[in-house]
């Protein structure tokens, strides 16, 4: 775990408060997400030159090498983000946390980034507005550079691949622990929803042959809604390490059922598609579309994974939490498989 440098601390914090800040004291403490870095709030007062002292909030996010299955480099992609041009692409209403100072120490392959600290709305707690607000403003932004082609991006070589979500997809179908059971006379999922994940796979080909008829976007992968922050009506979205080339639809996925809020899946499922559809038509015109392939893409990225999480549930000793943590993933099928019937 990276110390902080007072001398990194101070160019950064130089940087956010707008004044040469020559000394500060600080107190760290974890903030909760970044599954696979080392994600603080930093906070104390800092001096400037002419002796004031200046209160702050800035959050260190320092990130180790390792290798996400078929994306190497995704260790080191916000990195590369902040160290480009590309938040000049961002809006006023819909953009990533300021970045103040980026570091990439080569000896151990860790990168640090100090960044805005976002006090707002998120998780579980965001609204249906919130929701519906957060897949317009994504379609609008995905629309303009879909249009628009910004030269930025071209400079960006670090992007996950369009195919990453058909390779996700065979990683898990091709796991003989999650696709036995399912099959299985021992699968305890509802009949219903092991048919419906068994359908998906005998169609995949199928499937991923409309999917591959829409539009290829600059997707975030990872658009779910603890990743999600509405602050003083603008929606801020954190953790851009799997970002790259996807499909129209991918990010509204993880929106509707990537941990998100189950009594409401369906709801923003009817919400969140039209208003992520509205955005990009500002930019684009996709009145060919027809089949927005969003139901097949949950169960493509989700499906496996869920019955996994409940394959996995109960890792503590309690009866009852593990029964919860089942029924939690069986009743996240249950929205999925209701959705199939939304237009």
């Amino acid at each position: 775990m990276s110390e902080i440098k007072t001398e990194t601390l101070t160019q950064a914090l130089s940087k956010m408060l707008g004044t040469k800040i020559i000394c500060a004291d600080f107190q760290t403490k974890p903030l909760h997400g970044g599954t696979v870095g080392n994600v603080k709030l930093v906070t104390g007062h800092a001096k400037t030159t002419d002796g004031r002292m200046l209160p702050y909030k800035i959050v260190s996010k320092t990130q180790k090498k390792w290798e996400r299955y078929s994306d190497p480099d995704s260790w080191r992609r916000e990195y590369d983000f902040y160290n480009s041009n590309f938040g000049t692409l961002f809006s006023e209403s819909f953009r990533w946390p300021e970045c103040y100072h980026v570091e990439m120490n080569e000896e151990v392959n860790e990168t640090q980034i100090w960044m805005e600290y976002i006090d707002g709305i998120s998780g579980l707690d965001l609204t249906g507005e919130m929701y519906e607000r957060a897949a317009e403003e994504l379609g609008r932004f995905q629309g303009k550079l879909y249009t628009e082609q910004p030269v930025i991006l071209q400079h960006l070589t670090n992007l996950s691949k369009v195919d990453y979500m058909k390779n996700f997809y065979h990683h898990y179908r091709s796991w003989n622990r999650v696709y036995d059971y399912i099959r299985s006379e021992d699968c305890e999922i509802p009949n219903h929803l092991s048919k419906m994940l068994i359908d998906i796979d005998e169609s995949a080909e199928d499937i991923f042959n409309r999917i591959e008829k829409l539009p290829i976007v600059l997707c975030h992968r990872d658009f779910w809604v603890a990743n999600l922050f509405y602050s003083d009506g603008k929606t801020i979205l954190m953790d851009w390490d799997t970002a790259g080339w996807g499909y129209l639809g991918e990010d509204m996925a993880s929106l509707i059922a990537d941990e998100a809020d189950i009594e409401h899946m369906v709801e923003y499922y009817r919400r969140c598609i039209p208003a992520y559809y509205k955005g990009f038509s500002e930019y684009a015109d996709i009145s060919r579309i027809t089949d927005n392939c969003v139901y097949e893409l949950i169960l493509l990225m989700f499906g496996y994974r869920l019955v996994e999480w409940y394959m996995d549930a109960g890792s503590g000793n309690k009866l009852q939490e593990t029964e919860d943590e089942r029924m939690l993933h069986i009743h996240t099928l249950q929205k999925i498989f209701e959705i199939r019937n939304e237009p």
